[in-house]
C-alpha cells in the first residue's frame, strides 16, 4: 500500500494531467472523422483515429510514452494507412539507442532525437511543438533524419456559448515544403488545424474554424510576399537567352543555336543567333548546352499556396485547377497574377458533385437537375473555363449540364458518374475524361459494384491487365472517342505509386527526386501504394502497365492526350512527362502536349504554348535537351512567368528541394 504522502501525489497529479480530449475533423462543414487523446499520469497518451474521405482514410490506434520533455521514448501504432494498407509501426528509445520499424522502413541511431511515426494522430505533432519550445530556439533533431525549427506566429482567445480558451498559433518548418501551422492551447495540447477543405478542431469549438484559417492564411500570405520579394526578378532591361536550342512547340522540334529576347512581358525577338540582333543593355544568358522551351501547362491541378513556388521552380508557369474551394482559389489566383506572391497562370474548372457519404471534399453540390443548372450558372458567371462532374452526381442530370455549360462556353469533364460509363458520359456530351482508370472501368461495369468507392481503383487493378487492347470492344470506344473529339487527362503519375508502389521500397515515382527532396517528405516515397498480396501483386504491376499501353493506344488512334499531376505540384509534371514517353509518346510531342496543346485547348495559344515573337513571356530553360532526354526536363535552371525572371534552384531551395544536378 501506498504511503499517505504518495497516494495524496499520485491523486493530485491525475487530476493535474489525466484527461481525455476529443477532436472532430470535418470536410466542407461536414464531420468525417474523430481523434480522441486520453492523456495518463505516467506520460502515457493513448490516440485512435480515423476519417472517411470518398471510402479511403485511415483508422488507427497509438500508445506513446512520454518523457518529462514532452518527446517519446515508445511509440506503437496500428491499423490501416489512408490506401487501407496495414499499419505496424513501433519506436522505442532505451539505453541511449533508438529504434524505430514498421512496415515501410526500420532503423537505429545513437543519436538522440524526436521520432516522426508514418502514420500517427495528429497531437503527435503537437509533442513534437513541446519539444521544440524546450529546445528553446534550437533545432530538434528528427529520426530517422531530417530536422525541425519552430516559430510562434501568433495567438488568440476564442470565446463559444460562455467559454473561452487561450490558443496559440506555431509554425513547424522541417516536416515539409512550407510550414506545418498549428494551434495549440496553454497546456500545450492539439487545439486545432483549421482549413477550407479539411478542418481538425477541438470538439465543441467547430465554429472556430473560420477565425483560426483566416489567420493562418494572413500569416501564408505574409511569408508568400516576402518570397517574391526575395526571388521575383524583375528586369529592368531586355533578356537575351543566345546561342540556344530552342524547343518549337508549333512543328514539336528542336532548332539549335537560337537567340531569343524578352523586353517586359514579351517575347521581342527569336532567331538564329547569326542573324538576331540583342540590345545594347540586355541582360545576357548563355545558353550553349541547354534547351529553352515555352512555359508548362499543368492540366490537372488542386492549387495550394505552396503549389505556386512548386510550380515556378519547376518550369510549370500555367496550371488548370480542377476542383477547389471558390474563395480559396479566387485568393491564390489574385495574388499570383497581380505578381504579389509565386505562382502560375490559373484556369479553373468548376466542381460539381451529388451528396451523400462519398462526395468530394469541395465544390458545389447537387441533388436536382436545377441544383445542378444553377452550379453551372455560378461558375460561368465566375469566370470558370470549364465544369468537372464528380463520381456521387447523379448521371442523368449530365446531359442538360453539357447542354447548359455548352451554351455558357465551358467545356465539360470529369469522373464519371457512378452508375454510368465512360462510352454513356461522352454520348452524354462530355468533352474530356479524367483519369486513366476511368477508361478501363468503361469495361468493367459488370465487375464494379460503385465507383464512388475505392473500387475503381481496386477492380482496375484487378483486371486491366486482362483487358484486350486489340479487342473490338475497345476499338469501338476509342473510335467513339475520335468521334465526339473527346480529351482524356490521363493523370498516369496519379496512379504509379498507387499500382506499383510497395512499403519499404521506393515508390517509382519519387525515385528520380528523392535526394533532392526534404527528409521527412522522402519517408512518404517508401510508404507504398495500394495493398496487395502475394497472389496479385504482379496483376496490379501488369494492369499498369496495361495504363501506360492504353495512353499509347489512344495516343495512336488520335485522341488528344493532357498532361497533368493530380500530384505534388511541379516536380510530379515531370514525372507525367516520363511517363507518356515511356508509354510511347516521343518527347518532342510530350512536350507540345504540355506546353502548346495545353494552350489551344484552354483558347490561350494566341498568347502563349510556343516561343514566337509577340507573345507572353512565360519560358523555362534547362540543362541537356529533353527533346531526345526527356528527363532533362527536371534540369530546370532559369523560368521565365509572365516577363519575370526566377532562379530555379532559389525558388526550389524555399520549398526544401535541391536542384536537380545532372
Amino acid at each position: 500500500m501506498l504511503p499517505r504522502i504518495g497516494l495524496f501525489f499520485l491523486t493530485f497529479l491525475c487530476t493535474a494531467t489525466c484527461q481525455t480530449l476529443r477532436y472532430t475533423i470535418v470536410s466542407n462543414h461536414k464531420t468525417a472523422g474523430s481523434e480522441v487523446d486520453t492523456y495518463g499520469a505516467n506520460g502515457t497518451v493513448d490516440s485512435s483515429f480515423e476519417f472517411n474521405d470518398r471510402g479511403r482514410g485511415p483508422k488507427i490506434t497509438a500508445h506513446y510514452v512520454l518523457d518529462n520533455h514532452g518527446q517519446p521514448t515508445r511509440t506503437d501504432i496500428s491499423g490501416n494507412d489512408y490506401l487501407k494498407a496495414p499499419v505496424d509501426e513501433h519506436f522505442s528509445a532505451e539505453n541511449g539507442v533508438y529504434r524505430w520499424k514498421s512496415t515501410s522502413e526500420h532503423g537505429e541511431s545513437q543519436t538522440a532525437g524526436f521520432y516522426i511515426s508514418n502514420n500517427g494522430p495528429a497531437a503527435e505533432t503537437a509533442f513534437l511543438v513541446a519539444s521544440l519550445l524546450k529546445a528553446n530556439g534550437a533545432p530538434v533533431k528528427l529520426l530517422p533524419g531530417g530536422e525541425a525549427r519552430l516559430e510562434k506566429m501568433g495567438e488568440l482567445t476564442l470565446e463559444n456559448e460562455g467559454r473561452k480558451i487561450h490558443v496559440s498559433e506555431y509554425g513547424i518548418t522541417g516536416l515539409g515544403f512550407e510550414p506545418q501551422v498549428l494551434w495549440l492551447d496553454d497546456d500545450h495540447h492539439l487545439f486545432g488545424i483549421p482549413g477550407p477543405w479539411f478542418a481538425f478542431l477541438r470538439e465543441g469549438w467547430e465554429s472556430s474554424n473560420d477565425r483560426l484559417f483566416a489567420v493562418d492564411r494572413a500569416a501564408q500570405d505574409a511569408r508568400s510576399i516576402r518570397l517574391a520579394h526575395e526571388l521575383a526578378q524583375h528586369l529592368q532591361h531586355p533578356l537575351a537567352i543566345e546561342h540556344v536550342r530552342l524547343f518549337d512547340s508549333e512543328q514539336a522540334v528542336a532548332r539549335d543555336d537560337q537567340t531569343v529576347v524578352i523586353a517586359g512581358d514579351k517575347i521581342v525577338s527569336v532567331g538564329s543567333s547569326a542573324n538576331t540582333s540583342v540590345p545594347a543593355n540586355s541582360q545576357r544568358v548563355d545558353g550553349h548546352g541547354r534547351t529553352l522551351l515555352p512555359g508548362l501547362f499543368d492540366m490537372h491541378a488542386h492549387l495550394q499556396s505552396v503549389d505556386g513556388l512548386l510550380n515556378i521552380a519547376s518550369g510549370v508557369t500555367s496550371a488548370r485547377d480542377m476542383g477547389n474551394d471558390i474563395d480559396q482559389l479566387k485568393h491564390l489566383q489574385d495574388q499570383w497574377e497581380s505578381g504579389a506572391t509565386i505562382g502560375p497562370r490559373v484556369w479553373k474548372a468548376g466542381f460539381i458533385d451529388g451528396r451523400g457519404p462519398f462526395q468530394a471534399p469541395t465544390g458545389l453540390y447537387a441533388d436536382t437537375s436545377e441544383e445542378a443548372l444553377a452550379d453551372v450558372n455560378r461558375y460561368a458567371d465566375l469566370g470558370y473555363v470549364q465544369i468537372k462532374l464528380y463520381s456521387s452526381l447523379n448521371p442523368a442530370f449530365v446531359p442538360a449540364i453539357t447542354k447548359l455549360a455548352h451554351e455558357r462556353g465551358l467545356r465539360v469533364s470529369g469522373h464519371i458518374p457512378n452508375g454510368m460509363i465512360a462510352s454513356q458520359f461522352v454520348e452524354a456530351g462530355a468533352d474530356e475524361i479524367q483519369h486513366i482508370n476511368f477508361i478501363f472501368l468503361n469495361f468493367l461495369a459488370s465487375k464494379v459494384k460503385d465507383t464512388r468507392t475505392p473500387e475503381r481503383f481496386t477492380a482496375v487493378g484487378d483486371n486491366a491487365a486482362k483487358l484486350d487492347l486489340q479487342s473490338a470492344e475497345v476499338t469501338q470506344f476509342i473510335d467513339l472517342l475520335k468521334t465526339h473529339h473527346t480529351t482524356v487527362d490521363v493523370t498516369l503519375a496519379t496512379f504509379e505509386g498507387m499500382f506499383t508502389g510497395r512499403p519499404g521500397k521506393v515508390s517509382p515515382d519519387f525515385a528520380p527526386v528523392l535526394n533532392r527532396l526534404p527528409a521527412q517528405i522522402q519517408r512518404g516515397a517508401y510508404s507504398g501504394g495500394l495493398p496487395v498480396t502475394e497472389q496479385n501483386d504482379q496483376l496490379y504491376r501488369d494492369s499498369y502497365d496495361a495504363m501506360l499501353r492504353m495512353t499509347r493506344r489512344m495516343y495512336d488512334a488520335g485522341i488528344p492526350i493532357l498532361a497533368g499531376t493530380d500530384a505534388t505540384a511541379g516536380i510530379m509534371l515531370h514525372r507525367e512527362l516520363e511517363l507518356e514517353v515511356r508509354a510511347g509518346i516521343p518527347p518532342a510531342k510530350a512536350l507540345q502536349i504540355a506546353t502548346l496543346n495545353a494552350a489551344r485547348l484552354l483558347k490561350q495559344d494566341n498568347q502563349l504554348g510556343s516561343i514566337v515573337a509577340g507573345k507572353r513571356a512565360d519560358l523555362l530553360l534547362v540543362d541537356g535537351n529533353p527533346t531526345e532526354n526527356i528527363s532533362d526536363i527536371r534540369r530546370c535552371r532559369l523560368v521565365v512567368k509572365n516577363g519575370v525572371l526566377y532562379d530555379s534552384s532559389r525558388v526550389y531551395a524555399a520549398v526544401g528541394i535541391q536542384p536537380a544536378v545532372n
